[in-house]
């Protein structure tokens, strides 16, 4: 129920709200990793931005795996939905038994005008003869 009021409350103040995500390494102990990620390397993304600590690189391809997700990992989701249990993303080479987890972190907040220049328009009324 608090999302909700969350969610009306953003809705009239011209505001959203995106989680931070830290996106981390997980390796089984042992085994061959074959995509070059070591055991808690991580990235963050806060808002559009991704950010990669000093030094630290990411395959492309796992980056191409679990990019799709994060858009949707970021937005409030019901308790019951998959996107908020399922945290845990396959290395794409079959091979590799590593996995990129998708952990949120803190929520933000954020106004629409500051985001793009696309006006928020109201809805069409049923009774508008463009609406059919």
């Amino acid at each position: 129920m608090v999302a909700l009021k969350t969610s009306f409350s953003c809705f009239k103040s011209h505001t959203f709200q995106l989680y931070d995500l830290k996106v981390e390494v997980v390796c089984p102990p042992g085994q061959r990793i074959m995509c070059g990620a070591k055991e808690g390397d991580y990235f963050t993304l806060e808002g559009e931005m991704l950010y990669l600590p000093p030094g630290q690189g990411i395959s492309v391809y796992s980056l191409g795996a679990v990019l799709p997700l994060l858009a949707a990992k970021q937005r409030v989701t019901a308790k019951n939905d998959w996107m908020s249990t399922d945290a845990e993303v396959a290395c794409p080479d079959p091979n590799c038994p590593s996995r990129l987890r998708i952990v949120r972190a803190g929520l933000r907040t954020f106004k629409h005008g500051d985001t793009t220049v696309v006006p928020l328009t109201p809805a069409p009324s049923a009774e508008s003869p463009n609406s059919q």
